[in-house]
């Protein structure tokens, strides 16, 4: 099994990366569907989020209801770091456990991770990390013409996450996602190549080694 960390600023298309890497094959851990699963109501999580941002983040279904959540949480750094000191370890905890299932495949394993970090490939165990990356304006342009965000919000969502040369500066491979659809297939295609060979390489051999000079994912 190959652990590959994908990451990339809200707006880049990550999670497009995401889904044409499992159309090819690929095992999806995804760590927003996770962070939606630990919330639930009867998770830990849950009750601490209600105890700390009060009443109002409660859905009349009883669910957490996440934009007034968000709308809270990137209002003040404090309230962000609270959010993610309740929400992180659980997260984090769910997808060791899901990662572990899939140690004896020979899966290509996708942990989809928008606040990827250093101490991530330690404790995830990850063999090699892609950065999906597009400019900031295109980013908030995204989300505004694309996901309905208002652009104050968009731009403050943007603004809370790591930078551009942070997440580069971790990556493995990147994938340039500021221009047409059939560039970013072409690089997929060239990142999926690579990641087989790594995947059988660490089977074969124990350690898996990057490839060299591959311009589509070269960062």
């Amino acid at each position: 099994m190959l652990a590959v960390g994908l990451t990339g600023g809200i707006g880049s298309g990550k999670s497009t990366v995401a889904d044409l890497l499992v159309d090819r094959g690929a095992v999806l851990i995804d760590a927003d569907q996770i962070a939606r699963d630990v919330v639930a109501p009867g998770e830990p999580a849950y009750r601490a989020l209600v105890e700390r941002f009060g009443g109002h983040v409660v859905s009349p279904d009883g669910s957490i209801d996440r934009k007034a959540l968000a709308a809270l949480a990137f209002s003040d750094s404090a309230s962000l770091e609270a959010l993610n000191s309740i929400t992180h370890p659980a997260i984090g905890a769910r997808m060791s456990e899901l990662r572990q299932a899939q140690k004896d495949s020979d899966h290509v394993v996708i942990l989809d991770i928008p606040l990827l970090k250093p101490v991530h490939r330690e404790l995830l165990d990850l063999d090699t990390v892609v950065v999906v990356d597009a400019p900031v304006d295109m980013a908030v342009e995204r989300l505004v013409s694309k996901r309905g965000f208002d652009r104050d919000d968009a731009e403050a969502r943007v603004a809370a996450q790591p930078s551009r040369d942070e997440r580069l500066a971790g990556a493995d491979f990147h994938i340039d996602n500021s221009s047409d659809r059939g560039s970013l297939l072409a690089q997929v295609e060239s990142l999926w190549r690579e990641l087989l060979r790594l995947e059988r390489l660490k089977r074969n051999v124990g350690t898996p080694t990057r490839g060299e000079g591959d311009p589509a994912t070269d960062s």
